[in-house]
């Protein structure tokens, strides 16, 4: 488990849970967050509550919306019902007692809070959905409860590092249609007409113009640090079946 500074305040817990501590067994070994994946569904909720207790809430208001790589975020205040999992990329709340989560492997995943507000938020940001707006949406979600942007904090967990994210032309051409300064997030590969994409660095830029007051990326590689985290895109160079879930989780205690 790991924590930083930026979200350390009185009543707020955070946390971006490494691989290490649960009781999944394999390629999910061992802390495996992610109920998409193809684990034993009881490991995984044996998982989850542990992530809870560490985080200090209830088992059944840990909440982790249904990802589906969008720009969207909700705002809950209570569990929703079993089966009613919102399908969200971003989730915030002003209800203490619940606890926020998010899963990744290679994907980035922010925490967020206006401690002097008593807002939190968390978001799951792959390259769509930090491309299309997700950040911002969360945002805006936390704004409807009385956050504000300059007095939030945000920091982004282990995320598949600049140095191990190779991407396409067509990716690239994406990103540059869409902004043209984007291009600074890209260096040139080793493979001719490929490049190497800062994920983490492009969302910090998202952060930044969008207007947080404070930020901050990890600096993790879940490509690299296999000891760790998780990997999308590890399990596939490997050929592997499947892969497990990192789960970033914060909540007003």
């Amino acid at each position: 488990m790991i924590e930083t500074d930026l979200l350390r305040a009185p009543g707020l817990a955070h946390a971006f849970f490494t691989r290490e501590g649960g009781v999944s067994a394999g390629v999910y070994a061992s802390l495996n967050g992610g109920i998409g994946s193809k684990d034993d569904a009881r490991a995984v909720a044996e998982n989850r509550r542990r992530m809870a207790a560490r985080l200090g809430v209830d088992a059944a208001r840990f909440l982790v919306p249904h990802q589906v790589h969008s720009p969207d975020a909700v705002i809950v205040e209570a569990p929703w019902a079993e089966g009613g999992r919102p399908r969200a990329d971003g989730i915030v709340t002003a209800a203490r007692g619940l606890g926020l989560g998010v899963t990744g492997a290679d994907c980035g995943m922010i925490l967020f809070a206006d401690q002097g507000a008593r807002v939190v938020g968390a978001a799951h940001a792959g390259w769509k959905g930090a491309l299309t707006g997700v950040v911002e949406s969360t945002l805006a979600a936390m704004e409807r409860l009385g956050a504000r942007r300059a007095t939030t904090a945000a920091v982004v967990g282990p995320t598949i590092g600049p140095g191990s994210y190779e991407v396409g032309p067509e990716f690239v051409e994406r990103f540059v249609a869409a902004d043209a300064g984007n291009e600074r997030h890209f260096r040139a590969s080793r493979n001719a007409g490929h490049a190497m994409f800062d994920l983490p660095g492009y969302i910090l830029a998202r952060l930044a113009e969008a207007g947080v007051g404070r930020f901050q990326s990890l600096g993790l590689d879940t490509y690299e640090d296999e000891a760790r985290f998780f990997s999308y895109r590890r399990s596939v160079h490997r050929r592997e079946h499947d892969y497990g879930r990192l789960v970033a989780a914060i909540a007003l205690v």
